[in-house]
Parts: C-alpha cells; structure tokens; sequence
C-alpha cells in the first residue's frame, strides 16, 4: 500500500451513522473517507468511476437489498477490493455469511470505534478481522469436527438469506424478483426451501417469521 492515506468508502443507509463514521475515520492519519453510497446501485456506480478505493464498509441492512448482495456484487466486479462488514447484525449469525459472500472482516455497531480503526488496518493489510469468540467459535468448529446443529436460520443457502430478509422487509414474490434480477419461479423455489429447513407450515407462517426475526435484527 502507498504512503497516502487509504482511501473508503461506506455503505450504509443511515446518513447519521455514516457520518458518525467519517468523522471517526477522518481523525485518524492513515485514511479518509471519500466515498459513501446507501444501497448496491449506488456502490457500483461509482465503484466504475472511481477505482482507486482501498477499503469498503458495508452494512447487512439496507434500503433494499440484504448487504450480502452487495458484498457480492463488489466482489464480482471488484475481486481484489477488500470488503469489511460493519453491522449491528449478531457477528454470531452473519459472519460466516459475510465470509461466504467475499468480505475480509465483520465488526459490530456496539464495538467500541477502536476496534473499527483496527478491523480497517487489518483487513487493509491483508488479514481477516474478526471477534475473539467469532475466531475461537470458527477455529474450535473445524479443530472438533463438530456435527452439531447448526441454528436452523444458518442451514439457509445465501440466496435463500436474502430472499428471507426481504420476505421479512415486507417485499412480495415479484418485488424480490425484480431486486434480486431472478425469475418468479426461482424466487418461488426459494420460498419452499425456506419454508422447508425451517419448518414452516404455509407462506403466512413464512411471513411471520420472516417479519418477526427482521423486527429482532434491526
């Protein structure tokens, strides 16, 4: 990396939360925010006009997409750029996820803003940032060989994540659809799924469900 302050951008959809980040990520001497943007079409906009972007935070929640979306879609069009996720989701549930998706790191709202400035240096530096307990919990799954159950929500593939979340942002089959840019039937493929591995009975149970953990997460 250059002697010049790394260059980053948020994605969020919260202006005073992305505020609140600049000016804590401004003060440093080592970086400066020069970007923000609050949902994926914005992020790829101006990922194709700008390319010297060093960093990108990106929340789990946003206006329309689930940030998983967005992880990827960086990933696709950006595969080097490093992704550090910066939610009030529990690390415990999303993680993994985010990890899966393409991100380099996840840090919670609740942290102290330290921890932010430290999950940016290490991603920046290559590494991958994570919770003491998110590390041990990884580490001690892959040293154990654990089977143990998985939360139902986690057997959820990323699509069907996503599909979850916006089922419970109060989206129908073709608004997700046309968010996603799949097909009804696809759409409607991963409902059944869902329903499926999380045993529920019709699509009003789904909804409520969905609803009820979207209320939880936020």
């Amino acid at each position: 990396m250059s002697t010049q302050k790394a260059q980053v951008m948020l994605v969020d959809d919260h202006a005073m939360l992305r505020h609140g980040m600049a000016m804590l990520i401004d003060a440093e001497p080592d970086m400066q925010v020069i970007a923000e943007a609050s949902d994926n079409a914005e992020t790829l906009a101006f990922l194709k006009k700008e390319p010297d972007i060093d960093i990108i935070l990106v929340d789990i929640s946003l206006k329309t997409i689930s940030g998983l979306e967005v992880i990827k879609s960086i990933h696709l069009q950006k595969p080097e750029l490093p992704v550090l996720v910066v939610s009030m989701h529990d690390e415990s549930v999303y993680a993994e996820r985010a990890l899966h998706a393409g991100a380099r790191g996840y840090v919670m709202k609740q942290e102290p803003g330290e921890n932010l400035i430290i999950a940016i240096r290490e991603v920046l530096k290559g590494n991958v940032f994570l919770s003491k307990a998110m590390q041990t919990k990884l580490l001690n799954r892959v040293a154990s060989g654990s089977n143990k159950p998985e939360i139902a929500i986690n057997t959820l593939t990323p699509s069907e994540f996503e599909v979850l979340h916006l089922i419970g942002k109060g989206h129908n089959t073709q608004e997700i659809a046309k968010l996603l840019n799949r097909s009804i039937k696809t759409i409607e493929t991963h409902r059944f799924n869902i329903r499926t591995k999380l045993n529920l009975k019709d699509s009003a149970d789904l909804i409520r469900y969905a609803t009820r953990w979207v209320l939880e997460e936020q």
